[in-house]
């Protein structure tokens, strides 16, 4: 699943994030993801197992 996701994807995720947002833009992809929420521009790592376990759908090809 991750293979349809590249570097400045913005994707909206199950959970939302406290401040209010569920969209993210994809900041790296390695042996982990990171994204930086587009609202508050907080900056999170997750494993590749919990972000395709997480991510609900691609919304644009760039952020």
């Amino acid at each position: 699943m991750l293979e349809n996701y590249e570097v400045n994807d913005i994707v909206m995720m199950k959970k939302g994030h406290p401040c209010g947002s569920n969209k993210w833009g994809i900041i790296r992809i390695g042996s982990d993801v990171k994204l930086e929420c587009i609202q508050c521009k907080r900056i999170v790592t997750l494993s590749r197992a919990k972000f395709n376990k997480s991510v609900k759908c691609k919304l644009k090809e760039t952020i």
